[in-house]
């Protein structure tokens, strides 16, 4: 844009972002949820209110909840059914302390976690995309 010129001195540099309300179902939730995953220990049990606590900590302008976190992780627990033909590779369990989930400690988590990753994102750049391709607000391009 031609015309323009500096920001007055003082003004804010960076412009805050919304908060966002993680969703079941959403790609870039999900992507966030499996990127928290993929840096879990191999073959030790995590609370899932650890996992939410994780995710909230690092994306302080997201609210993830259990329900959310455990609705990735019963997706991602289905794909790697669906590769695998077996349930050890993710293990959602009912604790005395809540809700664990446990990793398995293979050499075939990393890979698979990596394509569950690019899944998800190649899932935001299609919604991003998306996004851009409309000319108005309520859709219709």
């Amino acid at each position: 844009m031609s015309g323009l010129r500096p920001a007055p001195a003082g003004f804010p540099g960076v412009m805050p972002a919304p908060p966002v309300i993680a969703e079941s179902g959403d790609p870039f939730t999900s992507l966030r949820v499996v990127d928290a995953v993929a840096r879990l220990e191999r073959g030790v049990p995590v609370r899932l209110d650890a996992l939410v606590d994780r995710l909230n900590a690092a994306h302080l302008d997201w609210l993830f909840t259990p329900s959310v976190v455990a609705s990735v992780l019963v997706t991602l627990q289905a794909n790697w059914m669906a590769d695998y033909r077996n349930a050890s590779g993710i293990v959602i369990d009912d604790g005395p302390g809540g809700a664990t989930v446990t990793l398995e400690d293979s050499s075939r988590v990393d890979p698979w976690i990596v394509r569950q990753a690019l899944r998800e994102e190649a899932e935001c750049r299609e919604a991003l995309a998306e996004f851009a391709r409309r000319d108005r607000v309520a859709g219709g391009g």
